[in-house]
């Protein structure tokens, strides 16, 4: 089981009572109010009085190193993890050597909703790179729900997306041809990346072959295969890591399953 460093204590949580007054709120506010991750942690249009109350509710943050774990299966649900930067997989324990990935999560997406039903997490969660996430206490907002149903509102639409995510997911798995299931996973990966401002045609892969293998329930000797054919038939250029998306609406022909190749 990988070590945990102490989290970064930019902001404070629930165990804020304590330490007020070593703590400067109006900072602390100003620094989260001109975080990118905002609209993520906080439902928009947050009145200032309203502000003032969510003390317990400004996130601290943690930063992890490659490899290093969020947390652990079966390990006790406390929070909502916004990824402020860097990039994770999920895991599930494998008969095989290898853990199942079971997905890939980005900058501004969300982690551990997996542990609210049972109140402990029901898979693990690691770094692929340095990384940052914003801790964000779950039962203190339970609490200030019913006060500030806004906030509740915007944490179920959080959990919403993250549910379609997961529906894509499934979609991409039941597709029994392998090329398909790349191709759907590649696209996937554009679509995301455009909702941060990115090209959705041009990026970095952050996750090895094996591991996207060990997502789309294929062999490494298969996914490297198919990104050769991708490539020598001028769908992608891949150099390493970094992958362009040539041709993007053959690529989504091959992912829908009209195209055979």
């Amino acid at each position: 089981m990988t070590s945990k460093p102490e989290p970064q204590v930019c902001q404070t949580n629930s165990e804020a009572e304590g330490r007020r007054g070593s703590v400067d709120f109006t900072e602390v506010k100003a620094q989260c109010q001109h975080c990118d991750m905002n609209p993520v942690c906080h439902p928009p249009g947050l009145k200032t009085e309203e502000m003032d109350s969510l003390d317990q509710w400004f996130p601290t943050r943690r930063r992890l190193k490659r490899g290093e774990s969020l947390y652990e299966i079966g390990e006790p649900f406390t929070a909502i993890y916004a990824v402020r930067s860097g990039f994770f997989k999920t895991l599930l324990p494998s008969q095989e050597q290898r853990d199942q990935v079971t997905g890939f999560l980005m900058t501004g997406e969300i982690l551990g909703i997996d542990g609210i039903g049972s109140g402990h997490h029901a898979c693990r969660a690691v770094a692929l790179e340095a990384s940052e996430v914003c801790m964000m206490p779950y039962g203190s907002v339970e609490e200030l729900a019913s006060n500030l149903p806004n906030l509740h509102a915007h944490l179920n639409k959080l959990m919403s997306q993250r549910i379609v995510q997961d529906q894509t997911t499934f979609q991409i798995l039941a597709n029994l041809r392998s090329e398909s299931r790349l191709a759907a996973f590649l696209l996937d990966l554009g679509k995301r990346f455009s909702h941060l401002g990115y090209s959705p045609n041009t990026f970095v892969l952050r996750m090895t072959r094996e591991e996207i293998g060990s997502y789309l329930g294929l062999s490494l000797e298969t996914v490297s295969r198919l990104f050769s054919r991708f490539q020598e038939d001028g769908l992608v250029d891949v150099q390493t890591r970094h992958l362009q998306i040539t041709k993007p609406e053959a690529l989504a022909e091959i992912a829908t399953g009209r195209a055979t190749h």
